[in-house]
């Protein structure tokens, strides 16, 4: 889980307006509240997950994605 949650983190840096919330992210953390991420760049980030872990994410998973927490969940579930 560790690993998905750095690639996480990874994909999300250059959309974070918030790189110091970023930096001591949990699984609670907020894209949206805490990282400054708009939810434009939300779908962005989902399709950057589905190309680097080889996977599918679905609009209803994608919907659901609101931590990082969530989208590991997500993630980790496909691969």
């Amino acid at each position: 889980m560790s690993e998905i949650f750095e690639k996480v983190k990874t994909i999300v840096s250059p959309y974070c307006k918030n790189q110091e919330a970023l930096a001591a992210a949990t699984e609670e953390t907020s894209f949206l509240d805490d990282l400054s991420v708009n939810s434009a760049r939300l779908v962005d980030i989902v399709i950057d997950f589905e190309d680097e872990f080889d996977i599918e994410v679905s609009d209803d998973e994608a919907d659901a994605i609101r931590t990082m927490g969530d989208a590991v969940k997500v993630i980790n579930a496909k691969v």
